[in-house]
C-alpha cells in the first residue's frame, strides 16, 4: 500500500488542506487540480505516481478545505501563485497542472522558474495561445461561452440548486461521466458544501482577465501577450486526451514559441478528465517522460 495522509497547513497566514502520497523523502511531485475538482481528484493517479514520487495535492485556495476567501479580488493570478511558491518553499519541484491549476502551474513555472524543475500540462493552457483561441470567434470562443455565465454575480447559487444539477450539467457537458458516481460523487459533494462554498471556485473566472466575445464573435480588445516574457524554460510535457469539447486542440497551437522543451503525449479515448478515465496510460506517460 502506498502511504496516505493529509494535514492543514498554514500558507501566508491561511489554512491549506493538502493530501500527500508516497515516500517523504522521494522527489517531490507537486498536483493542482482545476474546477470544479478539489485535491481528492488525485486519488486516482497519485497512487500510480507516488511508487517514485512524494505526490503533495493540495485544496487550491476557494476550494474544498482551504481557505475561502469570498472577494474576488483574492483570486488573481498573483496570488494564487504566491500560495504554491510558498506551498513549494526553496527545493525546486516537479509540477503537475490540470485545467485552472494549469494556468497556476504555468504562471508559476514562467515566474519563479527557480521553484520548477519540470512541468507536466493535462488538458490545461498556456494563456497566449488560450487568448488567441478566445479572441478570435471560433470553435473555442463558442466552447468557452459558460464562462460569462460562471462570471456573472449569483452564478454560484444556481449551480448548487437541486443537490448541484446545474453544476454537474456544466461538469460533464458532451464527456464521459461515468467515473463521477458513489463514493467519488459523494466527495465532490462534499468538497463543494453549498453556495456559499462554489463561490470561491467560481471567483477563478470572475478574476481572471482573459477575455472574449459572445458565441461567433470575434474581439480586437483581447490581452496581448509578449512572448519572451512568457516563456517555459524547463522540460515541458503535455498530455492531452483527445476527446477533450471544454479545451479544443488549437488551444495549444503554437505552445512550442513558449515552451522550446516540450514533449507532446496523447491519451485517445479520454476527454478532460483523462486522469480520472485513464489513470494507468496517464501515469505511464509521466513516468516514461521523466
Amino acid at each position: 500500500m502506498t502511504a496516505h495522509w493529509t494535514e492543514t497547513r498554514q500558507i501566508n497566514g491561511n489554512p491549506f488542506f493538502i493530501r500527500h502520497w508516497g515516500d517523504e523523502d522521494a522527489p517531490k511531485l507537486l498536483m493542482l487540480h482545476g474546477f470544479p475538482e478539489y485535491s481528492g481528484a488525485w486519488n486516482d493517479l497519485a497512487p500510480l505516481l507516488a511508487k517514485r514520487f512524494h505526490c503533495i495535492a493540495p485544496d487550491q485556495r476557494g476550494y474544498g478545505q482551504s481557505w475561502r476567501p469570498a472577494e474576488v479580488e483574492q483570486y488573481k493570478t498573483s496570488k494564487l501563485v504566491s500560495d504554491m511558491a510558498a506551498l513549494i518553499g526553496d527545493e525546486p519541484v516537479i509540477l503537475l497542472g490540470h485545467d485552472w491549476g494549469a494556468s497556476v502551474a504555468y504562471a508559476l513555472t514562467i515566474g519563479r522558474p527557480d521553484l520548477v524543475s519540470k512541468l507536466i500540462i493535462m488538458n490545461g493552457v498556456h494563456p497566449a495561445p488560450f487568448q488567441r483561441e478566445l479572441a478570435k470567434g471560433g470553435a473555442q470562443t463558442d466552447a468557452s461561452q459558460y464562462i460569462h455565465f460562471l462570471r456573472r454575480e449569483g452564478s454560484e447559487d444556481i449551480l448548487a440548486a437541486d443537490d448541484f444539477d446545474k453544476l454537474m450539467g456544466l461538469f460533464s457537458a458532451h464527456m464521459d461521466m461515468s467515473w463521477l458516481e458513489g463514493e467519488t460523487l459523494a466527495g465532490y459533494k462534499a468538497a463543494w458544501r453549498d453556495a456559499a462554498g462554489l463561490r470561491g471556485m467560481v471567483n477563478w473566472y470572475r478574476a481572471s482577465p482573459l477575455k472574449l466575445g459572445a458565441e461567433g464573435e470575434a474581439i480586437d480588445d483581447a490581452l496581448s501577450f509578449d512572448p519572451a516574457r512568457l516563456q517555459v524554460r524547463c522540460p515541458h510535457l503535455l498530455v492531452w486526451g483527445t476527446d477533450d469539447t471544454a479545451l479544443l486542440p488549437e488551444t495549444t497551437r503554437g505552445l512550442e514559441d513558449y515552451a522550446p522543451d516540450l514533449t507532446r503525449v496523447t491519451i485517445e479515448g479520454a476527454d478532460h478528465w483523462l486522469h480520472h478515465q485513464k489513470p494507468q496510460e496517464v501515469a505511464e506517460a509521466i513516468l516514461n517522460w521523466l
